[in-house]
């Protein structure tokens, strides 16, 4: 069900900081017709940490009518408060999610044992599929191959989106690849880690090439190599220059500079730097999207 190209898809906002549905109508239907496999709502890219509970509700019931099951829709619903996340993926099921994306919890570090029962309960307390996403960069937790082991026999835990390294992806493929759905949550690796067993990638530059992001990941699963190549050096800029700030800042201005979205992001959050500005333009023009 979960495969290949997967937007981690950017909130439209107004200069204001007002949810734009109509940009994100716009939004769903550049990716639909690029042949995006599935669209993440509300993550990390998603600008989840500044929507309050209602926003968040509502932006994945928006994304859910427009999609229109023509491809899934995962929701962002991560928490480091297990009560908080158990919350918010029972109101994203709700709202026709097909599954729910668990980022680790942040800040307070808890132990393996915590969360392994931290991922037990939501999945016990919410029916829907779930998939652990863990990126130690920003969350300042890390959890590990056996504690991924351990939760890939909860039956609603279909799979992880790993942001860590190269490596770490192996592992799990050998450890649990028969068993859950490995993604990549990098874009810069995505390429090797589809062709070490990774399912596909939940990707940020997708926002921007998603036609390429498909092509890129369909080669990889093909283990056509010579077409991977060929895709992947045309985005390698793209991929380094989306991360030149914090994620989603140059993803949303390279966004609204292809007429998709406003310019509006939240803060703490600023507009990209006009320093970087020149390098995201000359990314972008590398990948040939503008």
């Amino acid at each position: 069900m979960f495969w290949g190209s997967m937007v981690a898809i950017v909130s439209p906002m107004q200069s204001d900081g007002a949810l734009d549905y109509r940009a994100l109508a716009q939004l769903v239907e550049f990716h639909i017709e690029s042949g995006t496999r599935a669209i993440v709502a509300v993550g990390t890219t998603g600008e989840s940490a500044t929507l309050d509970f209602d926003e968040h509700t509502e932006f994945v019931r928006r994304t859910v009518e427009l999609v229109a099951k023509r491809v899934p829709v995962i929701a962002g619903t991560g928490s480091n408060s297990t009560s908080e996340a158990v919350y918010m993926s029972g109101r994203a099921r709700d709202a026709g999610a097909d599954a729910c994306l668990l980022v680790t919890p942040y800040y307070n570090k808890p132990t393996q044992e915590g969360l392994y029962r931290h991922y037990k309960e939501i999945a016990e307390r919410v029916a829907i599929p779930h998939i652990l996403y863990n990126v130690p960069g920003r969350t300042a937790c890390d959890l590990l191959p056996e504690t991924v082991e351990r939760l890939a026999g909860v039956p609603n835990i279909v799979g992880i989106k790993e942001a860590s390294t190269l490596g770490r992806i192996e592992d799990l493929v050998r450890r649990c690849g028969d068993r859950l759905a490995i993604f990549s949550g990098d874009d810069g690796m995505a390429a090797a880690a589809m062709l070490a067993g990774a399912k596909g990638v939940i990707s940020v530059t997708a926002n921007v090439a998603p036609r390429a992001m498909r092509e890129l990941s369909d080669a990889a699963l093909a283990g056509d190599r010579a077409r991977l190549a060929e895709i992947d050096g045309r985005l390698v800029g793209l991929h380094k220059a989306l991360f030149l700030e914090s994620n989603p800042i140059p993803v949303k201005w390279a966004v609204n500079q292809l007429g998709l979205i406003p310019p509006g992001i939240r803060l703490p959050l600023t507009p990209l730097s006009k320093s970087f500005q020149p390098a995201v333009r000359a990314a972008m023009q590398q990948a040939g999207v503008i």
